[in-house]
């Protein structure tokens, strides 16, 4: 209980925080009683977001491809306790193509996305803060799409670095696997479906996550003033079978 009330009343920002491991994240925050900003692209989730968390939480647009957007988030926000980077994008595709709009984009996206909000966020970011990138299980066991497996483990190598240089602000990377998200959700049925039975039959729990997993872990993160520099995999044993 001491813990908790120690917790309680922190600032934390989300960017990627309407739907998903995101919005979970930020419903463990405001229910313990902290203060949350969220941001994303669609202002219709963002809406739809700040419904459901109630008074303790804002929101701000924000396209992490846009390094104006970046800076116009954090512009006059709070001093931050904690920063959570869910956003992302999942473009994939397969070396021998030699799709460079692919390829580019998703590094655009994924790790310049991250790179340039921890950048924008650092004058906010308290000494005691905590920031958590997001990667993915593909880092460790890449199974095609090279160009997002790679980037995935350029941001477990960029939490490893700024840990390093931000300290005593902490840094650590979340790597999910596969997860019962909206992501997936809005995507066609036997897509979906397909996409799940394969992975059930690569990692050792046979399920995909539930965000509320996922958000926990995150939550370890922010939290345990002894973790830095470090990435936590939470896929269900995928990146070791």
């Amino acid at each position: 209980m001491g813990a908790a009330r120690e917790q309680a009343g922190r600032h934390y920002a989300i960017v990627g925080g309407s739907s998903g491991i995101g919005l979970a994240l930020a419903k463990l925050l405001v229910a313990r009683g902290d203060r949350v900003l969220i941001g994303g692209r669609s202002p219709d989730r963002l809406s739809s977001a700040i419904a459901i968390l109630g008074e303790q939480a804002s929101s701000r647009p924000i396209d992490t491809g846009d390094r104006p957007s970046i800076a116009a988030f954090f512009a006059d926000a709070p001093a931050l306790d904690g920063l959570f980077i869910p956003a992302a994008s999942y473009r994939t595709g397969a070396f021998r193509d030699g799709d460079v709009d692919t390829s580019e984009a998703l590094f655009d996206a994924k790790f310049w996305g991250q790179y340039w909000t921890v950048h924008a966020a650092l004058p906010l970011l308290k000494q005691t803060a905590s920031v958590v990138l997001m990667s993915g299980a593909a880092s460790v066991r890449p199974i095609g799409a090279p160009a997002y497996a790679a980037c995935n483990a350029a941001l477990e190598g960029l939490a490893r670095g700024l840990a390093f240089e931000l300290s005593p602000i902490r840094v650590n990377c979340l790597s999910p696997g596969t997860t019962d998200s909206d992501l997936w959700r809005g995507r066609p049925a036997p897509q979906r479906e397909t996409a799940y039975a394969h992975w059930n039959e690569l990692c050792l729990t046979g399920r995909p996550a539930h965000v509320e997993e996922q958000a926990q872990a995150a939550l370890f993160l922010l939290d345990n003033g002894n973790m830095t520099g470090a990435t936590l995999f939470c896929d269900g044993g995928y990146s070791f079978r």
